[in-house]
């Protein structure tokens, strides 16, 4: 039987790890190809030094590559010759226009629609794999039944990722669940059968859930949305933990072991980033608006000012500690992606808090062992009016006593396991006194640090002196 031929429209951080896994485990059951328009993106999957770090997806990309996975920048050649098509391409927050500031810009997944009607002329299965807001299966279906051939048909289906980065090809191998969502139709049915059978290769069927394409697109949004929602519920509570004798820590602890609750995401930390949360949030925020649903979009927009007001909170913290005056002062930070085991820095809190510093003239030299210095710089400038005083303020270093060496402070961003290794006498010794260490990730071993002398600030806990 000859394989299926798939194509996915992006080679992002979605598209490349999931193909690549599909074909480890589809073997020669499938063809698959992963076409983008950005030739730099492309060259760098096809070489030694992949475009995203994830760990074990070096290994996947090498075994699958040039046998049954290829990475294209031949967009149309690659739809015209699948069954399947992913579209798993950006979907940011809009910057302007109607629903500015909450409202998912789906410009390109239009555009994927009109390329797909363009150069399609076989009956094709168009999957979702974007995080989309609900109803754009719809907006989907409209663009390519009006733009398509004579005598072509296509299926649309939900297929939302659920990975966390760091984690991602783990999440891959083993999915909690697999989410399929398709019109209840014989035609839909089928659909959902045929990507079901792409994903049984290596997925229990039980684990294969499927529903019609609106419980599958908002099915999505909520699981990021309630897994934000635990987050800043610890971190508030981390608050007032701080003003009194708690620690975040066990509390978290306590009420994790209730069976209920469970301990997952109940880690307290300067906040949450990443290019899903607060998206997925501001989605639901736009959708219970457009729907008239003022209360239901004013509770899930406060997720979004509590993690807001935990970044700015930590930032003053360092401000009143450093005797309320950082011009001058060199600040340490470890760490920029939004959490270990990747480069992304997508909404990381790192940004925010050195953009409050910034804002103070403190000089950053900042030490990150996967973010490359041209997009930590590109972050902070984007978030900075004055992008000269980035230049004159910020440094990015590769070793990390280099970056701890002379500092006022230390700002721990990402928990980096590294971290936890360094030789703190050695880096206390090179500081001037008294020598703070600002804990944001809870990471580090605070008595040692104590013992040592340095003064120790920890997010959800209070040291007495």
């Amino acid at each position: 039987m000859a394989p299926t031929k798939i194509c996915c429209i992006g080679a992002g951080y979605v598209g490349g790890p999931t193909c690549s896994v599909m074909a480890l485990k589809g073997k020669e059951n499938v063809h698959i190809t992963v076409v983008d328009i950005n030739e730099e993106r492309i060259a760098a999957w096809n070489s030694d030094e992949l475009p995203i770090y994830e760990p074990g997806l070096d290994e996947i990309v090498k075994e699958c590559r040039g046998k049954n996975l290829f990475f294209s920048t031949d967009v149309g050649g690659a739809i015209a010759a699948a069954e399947l098509v992913f579209v798993s391409v950006n979907t940011p927050t809009k910057t302007y226009g109607l629903g500015k500031g909450s409202a998912a810009d789906v410009k390109y997944i239009e555009l994927c629609a009109r390329k797909i009607a363009e150069v399609s002329t076989t009956n094709k299965i168009i999957i979702e794999k974007s995080t989309v807001p609900s109803g754009t299966a719809q907006v989907l279906k409209a663009i390519l039944s009006v733009n398509c051939a004579a005598g072509v048909d296509f299926q649309i289906l939900s297929n939302p990722e659920f990975l966390a980065e760091g984690t991602a090809v783990k999440d891959l191998l083993n999915p909690d669940r697999v989410l399929i969502g398709g019109d209840p139709t014989p035609e839909g049915d089928a659909a959902v059968a045929k990507l079901s059978q792409m994903y049984e290769f290596w997925v229990p069927k039980e684990n294969i859930v499927t529903t019609n394409t609106w419980s599958s697109e908002l099915s999505k949004l909520a699981a990021n949305a309630f897994l934000a929602q635990r987050v800043s519920s610890i971190n508030a509570l981390s608050a007032i933990c701080e003003a009194t004798g708690a620690d975040v820590g066990e509390l978290a602890n306590a009420i994790g072991k209730d069976s209920r609750i469970g301990p997952k995401f109940l880690n307290a930390s300067v906040g949450f980033g990443g290019s899903c949360f607060q998206k997925d949030i501001l989605n639901m925020v736009y959708l219970a608006e457009s729907l008239n649903l003022r209360e239901v979009a004013d509770y899930w927009r406060q997720v979004i000012v509590m993690n807001d007001w935990q970044e700015r909170r930590f930032s003053t913290r360092v401000i009143k500690q450093l005797f309320n005056t950082l011009a001058g002062k060199k600040i340490a930070v470890l760490g920029f992606a939004f959490k270990k085991d990747t480069g992304d820095t997508r909404e990381s809190p790192a940004i925010y808090v050195c953009q409050h510093l910034l804002e103070e003239d403190a000089g950053l030299t900042i030490y990150d062992p996967k973010v490359k210095e041209a997009q930590m710089f590109k972050d902070i400038k984007d978030v900075c009016p004055d992008p000269a005083k980035v230049d004159r303020l910020v440094k990015r270093v590769t070793d990390p006593y280099e970056a701890m060496n002379g500092a006022h402070a230390i700002i721990v961003l990402t928990e980096w396991d590294e971290f936890r290794t360094y030789d703190y006498k050695r880096v206390y010794e090179a500081m001037p006194k008294p020598a703070f260490i600002f804990d944001g990730r809870r990471c580090l071993d605070h008595a040692a640090l104590k013992e040592i002398g340095f003064q120790v600030e920890v997010i959800g806990k209070k040291f007495e002196d």
